[in-house]
């Protein structure tokens, strides 16, 4: 597709190295890093939000969940809701249907990426299809993408807020026998 591309001239231009993956066809980060034998944590998925009529680009790690009260936190307050394919599709009309790559700003649509991608070297992510994955530096994703940096997500099984004084790390108010 054309969207590969366009990234690609992109990235050649601005003089990023960039990896091209090709696996069989995946719908999910998850499964993508599975069958790129590839830590969990390094590829990163494209979530996208409204916050009131607005489509935003959420970026995390694949293993996350988005947290939408700190996603609401890092979006000025606004009500935030998960955008449905059939609302986002037509934005990407070089991509294939939830196969977008993280760069949000190519297409007109604000970036936000999940603190936590900063403890990879390097970001993996999908290329226009559920077929192809590119990596890239990080910090040239930053650079590139210019996405404002918050906490947006958790990892399941994990508490999706800091703990409060007076509760554990899981949200649950601790009681005198605690220590």
């Amino acid at each position: 597709m054309a969207c590969r591309e366009n990234l690609e001239t992109h990235l050649r231009h601005r003089g990023v190295a960039y990896d091209i993956q090709h696996h069989e066809a995946v719908l999910t980060a998850h499964k993508v890093a599975a069958s790129e034998h590839v830590a969990g944590k390094t590829p990163a998925r494209v979530v996208m939000v409204f916050a009131g009529d607005d489509l935003k680009m959420l970026v995390m790690p694949s293993h996350f969940r988005v947290d939408l009260e700190a996603t609401r936190a890092a979006l000025g307050g606004r009500d935030v809701r998960l955008a449905a394919e059939s609302e986002f599709a037509p934005f990407f009309p070089d991509c294939e249907p939830g196969a977008m790559p993280p760069f949000g700003n190519l297409y007109g649509i604000p970036v936000f990426a999940e603190r936590a991608l900063a403890e990879n070297e390097q970001i993996v992510f999908q290329l226009g299809t559920h077929t192809e994955t590119m990596s890239i530096p990080y910090r040239e994703f930053v650079r590139l993408a210019r996405p404002t940096l918050a906490r947006l997500g958790f990892v399941p099984g994990t508490s999706p807020r800091p703990p409060e004084e007076g509760n554990d790390r899981h949200g649950h108010p601790r009681s005198g026998l605690d220590g």
